[in-house]
């Protein structure tokens, strides 16, 4: 009896490196799109196409748009071209790869949160909780949108590294069991937990811009931030540090319990440790927008960083099966 599924194409060395590097690109332009939703979050850009969607200010081509206007109206079409970039990256991971490899698997779970992805900015362009809009609605939308983000971002990037014939990605099964992975599920849980504070404290650095530096010092000004006079994003500011602290001084104190690995572990550490350098800085400077930037990319890398060092560690010991 033939078989109804579509024959496959050869999987040779070439074919693989050119899916990798197609599957990087795309990770790669999804984070440039991140950052330029960031960077409409911190113009106040968000109302530039008004409460429509997908059209903007009720066109499909804005004419004589105001700069607000055009931050949105880029950040849309940049977020609809990944579109057809994600279907070219599962039509092909089909196309290459076997039934059951981790490839096809990851690359649809990109697609899904693409597709979340742009629910969520709708809902939010739908809903008006943009610009200066510093409602609960919003500061709750805003966390669950960057574990989206933190989510696709991870799919995308396991596509790229199971595509690898080195990483094997065919048949994974988490083995919690072994030999330090038992710290993994608190460090990924505690990273996404230190994302969605810090997109609350993101959106209270954009609606209320503050600095540590006031005539009445810094006690003063701490105690200003937690008063029950302020408002509620306000005084959530300080839980974000806090927290990125813990998560780092776990990492940190987890990544040496983990056998094998010892140039990624490396990695990680020190891209833990630059982070929180960096968030300091963020803090200290009163999260100037470029800041933000660089805050933002370092937190996907660290996030990403942890992802695949979790996945090598379950996958120690299984042979190549593509």
């Amino acid at each position: 009896m033939m078989s109804s599924s579509p024959p496959q194409s050869p999987v040779t060395p070439a074919s693989h490196s050119r899916f990798t590097q197609y599957a990087w690109f795309v990770l790669g332009y999804l984070v440039l799109v991140i950052l330029w939703g960031a960077w409409v979050r911190i113009s106040g850009s968000g109302a530039g196409c008004g409460a429509h969607w997908p059209t903007c200010n009720g066109v499909v081509v804005p004419l004589n748009p105001t700069l607000e206007t055009l931050i949105e109206y880029t950040h849309r079409l940049t977020s609809g071209l990944s579109l057809p970039f994600v279907f070219v990256l599962v039509w092909w991971a089909f196309k290459r790869f076997p039934a059951r490899a981790g490839v096809r698997a990851a690359a649809v779970g990109t697609l899904v949160f693409l597709l979340t992805e742009a629910a969520l900015g709708a809902g939010l362009v739908k809903f008006e909780l943009v610009a200066g809009d510093a409602s609960i609605a919003r500061a709750v939308t805003a966390s669950f949108h960057l574990v989206n983000t933190f989510a696709l971002s991870a799919f995308s990037a396991l596509v790229a590294w199971w595509s690898i014939p080195q990483h094997p990605g065919t048949h994974f099964h988490p083995r919690w069991s072994s030999k330090g992975s038992a710290w993994f599920a608190p460090a990924l849980i505690a990273l996404i937990l230190t994302s969605m504070s810090g997109a609350i404290t993101a959106l209270g650095d954009t609606l209320f811009p503050t600095s540590v530096f006031t005539e009445h010092g810094l006690v003063a000004h701490l105690a200003e931030q937690v008063s029950a006079s302020t408002h509620f994003l306000v005084q959530l500011r300080i839980v974000h540090p806090i927290v990125a602290v813990l998560t780092s001084v776990y990492l940190l104190i987890a990544l040496p319990q983990i056998s094998g690995f010892e140039r990624h572990r490396r990695w990680v550490s020190h891209l833990v440790i630059v982070q929180v350098v960096f968030g300091f800085v963020n803090v200290l400077l009163a999260a100037p927008a470029w800041m933000q930037f660089v805050h933002l990319f370092m937190a996907l890398a660290v996030w990403l960083s942890v992802l695949l060092l979790w996945v090598r560690t379950q996958s120690e010991g299984e042979g190549v099966q593509l």
